[in-house]
């Protein structure tokens, strides 16, 4: 039997979590190391998988199938593709760092320390870890029922880490910091659970329609697709588009898409920094990539079917967040809304239903990913050192403090996609890919690239430039530790910017299959790939799309 490669990849940082918090309230320090420690065999696995994975072989790779629940066909079955694969190396990639940014957020205030087995900072790492567990076993089942169980287990640590670890600057009396921790983290507990409620009931109806058409209830996603392709299952087009519903709805709750978006503005406004980046570096993901998994393939007429009306939320998405953005005094609210725009361009390109716009909405999660990260983690390092998240509260930062300035500035760049830093790439293949089928969507989309160019340069003028305020006079720069968060990340931007084949490559097996599915072509899952420059697609992919527009990008 070959070594369960995914398995160990969830598994270690559950473990780690719970060594974490068994640890004895008096080593604290201990309990980082333990947790940082963990994390890094976690991102060493990762980095195995890439390596063993090939993109221009099957579909689904080191894959592993047990029975679970027999009498449900329900199995504890995992396969990643390449999509996958790249998320959960983000994954891997971000969690150490958000560790040692996280490095004394959760150290008891001696005032506030009820007892001497409190042990609030083993708490806060062991959370970090259970949640990558939980994100890493999503991004690799293929069995929707196993998917559904931690997607909707995340859920709880997160409501933790938001209530319990919140932000310590603001300004605000205690009391006043403990009731909007407990606001934001409960509507994010609400709206997720409310969508994975509505999630819940869509998941038991495709088991009663393929248990009713197959003969055998299953919740499979190569088994269901298989039987689809084969002409096995067929189903009626209002209970498609029923079921496509039900799961579209959870994950754009996750994503999160307008109007659904209002619980991101306030979890991420109320956690620390590096909880914000666990929020919507990591934990959103799942939504956008679910909907690719799931939505596109288990629903592929009913996709198309609301193809047009989610494409208008998207843009929806896009506009309103950069405006809400401009218009934000809080730094971590600003960061916020501009992921809220961020989605609605990632959602945009998925469903505009071609190659370009699925490729770069997959390179987006991820480039996404590294840019709000760092971004956000800088912006933590300013807001400790001031105590405070109004803009208006700093001036002449980088007179003082030029490295945090510096730092700041190009996530800020990455966050508007100047070119040559990563999400470039993948904001222009979205927008070609939109244009290619929905012209007109594709321009009112550019309008979103406009408002990011306000937002961050307003931002970085207002807390970075002019007069030295007195409060921010004495600002240390950054640290040791905390260049050591700060600078891969920003190597890493500057790396997929300059030269995202090795990314790209990836991908894009992954995204022609899905193509294929919803075009309800032979998927050829061991169809070779062809190098044709920095976004080499298989050949098929060359014109696919569901209507037969849009070409691969060069």
């Amino acid at each position: 039997m070959s070594f369960p490669l995914l398995t160990a990849t969830a598994v270690v940082p559950a473990l780690g979590a719970v060594a974490t918090a068994a640890m004895p309230a008096a080593q604290r320090a201990a309990a980082k190391w333990v947790a940082l420690g963990f994390s890094l065999v976690t991102l060493a696995l990762a980095a195995v998988m890439l390596v063993r994975f090939d993109p221009g072989g099957a579909r689904f790779q080191l894959t592993e199938s047990h029975a679970w629940i027999k009498d449900f066909g329900v199995r504890y079955e995992l396969g990643v593709d390449g999509i996958a694969v790249a998320l959960i190396a983000l994954t891997a990639v971000l969690i150490p760092f958000i560790i040692l940014a996280g490095w004394h957020d959760a150290d008891p205030l001696e005032s506030a320390r009820p007892n001497r087995r409190w042990r609030p900072t083993q708490g806060f790492f062991a959370l970090i870890l259970m949640v990558e567990a939980m994100v890493v076993i999503s991004f690799e089942a293929t069995d929707v029922f196993l998917f559904y169980i931690f997607f909707e287990a995340m859920l709880i640590p997160m409501y933790f880490l938001i209530g319990g670890f919140g932000d310590r600057a603001g300004g605000r009396s205690e009391e006043e910091t403990a009731t909007q921790r407990s606001y934001a983290a409960v509507k994010f507990l609400l709206y997720n659970l409310a969508g994975g409620l509505i999630m819940l009931a869509a998941v038991v109806g495709l088991y009663a329609v393929t248990a009713d058409q197959l003969g055998t209830g299953t919740f499979s996603l190569q088994e269901i697709v298989q039987a689809r392709a084969g002409g096995r299952l067929d189903m009626a087009s209002g209970t498609e588009r029923l079921l496509f519903l039900g799961f579209f709805f959870a994950f754009a709750v996750k994503a999160p898409l307008w109007p659904l978006h209002t619980w991101l503005p306030n979890a991420m406004g109320e956690s620390t920094a590096p909880v914000a980046v666990l929020i919507t570096a990591v934990v959103d993901k799942v939504g956008t990539f679910a909907m690719l998994r799931f939505c596109l393939q288990l629903f592929p007429e009913a996709s198309k079917w609301a193809t047009p009306a989610i494409m208008i939320l998207a843009l929806i998405s896009i506009i309103y967040g950069a405006l809400l953005a401009i218009g934000q005094r809080d730094i971590k609210r600003l960061i916020a809304y501009a992921s809220i725009s961020h989605f609605g361009f990632i959602i945009l390109g998925i469903f505009a239903m071609t190659t370009q716009g699925q490729g770069g909405a997959t390179l987006y999660m991820v480039n996404h990913g590294v840019s709000t990260a760092a971004l956000m983690l800088v912006a933590g390092f300013l807001i400790t050192r001031r105590g405070s998240r109004l803009i208006a509260d700093y001036g002449g930062v980088q007179k003082v403090a030029p490295v945090l300035a510096g730092t700041f500035l190009i996530g800020g760049l990455a966050t508007l996609s100047l070119p040559g830093l990563a999400p470039f790439i993948s904001e222009f293949l979205v927008l070609v890919g939109t244009f290619s089928r929905y012209p007109a969507f594709g321009v009112i989309a550019t309008v979103g690239i406009v408002l990011a160019a306000l937002y961050v340069l307003i931002l970085y003028q207002r807390t970075m430039t002019g007069p030295v305020k007195a409060e921010v006079r004495s600002m240390p720069d950054l640290r040791v530790r905390e260049l050591v968060v700060v600078a891969p990340l920003i190597a890493l931007l500057i790396f997929l910017g300059v030269y995202p084949k090795p990314l790209a490559d990836i991908v894009n097996p992954a995204v022609d299959h899905t193509m294929s599915v919803v075009d309800k072509k032979d998927p050829k899952p061991d169809h070779p790939v062809t190098d044709a420059g920095w976004f080499s697609y298989s050949p098929k992919s060359e014109g696919a799309s569901h209507d037969g527009a849009s070409g691969g990008a060069k």
